[in-house]
């Protein structure tokens, strides 16, 4: 992908810039998304857009097992065996 394609500039303000929105079309950057910055030796900048990753428990519905649970009374024996 060509620097020469996307005409935009934005402004630093308080140690922060905000990304033209048609720059982040053209990337397709998301909320939550991370930027990953590399400084090459000739004072260019990279920049990587890391997507965000869904959560471990993005798509937990919870639990539909056979066994009801009582999480009051549950909750702190998890991990403990019990004779």
């Amino acid at each position: 992908m060509s620097s020469e394609r996307v005409d935009a500039e934005s402004k630093v303000s308080g140690n922060q810039a905000n990304i033209p929105a048609r720059v982040r079309r053209e990337l397709d950057i998301d909320d939550g998304d991370h930027l990953r910055w590399h400084v090459e030796e000739d004072g260019s900048i990279r920049v990587e857009v890391v997507r965000q990753q869904p959560g471990t428990f993005a798509e937990f519905d919870g639990y539909d097992g056979a066994e009801a649970t009582d999480v009051t009374s549950d909750h702190d024996n998890w991990g403990v065996d019990v004779e």
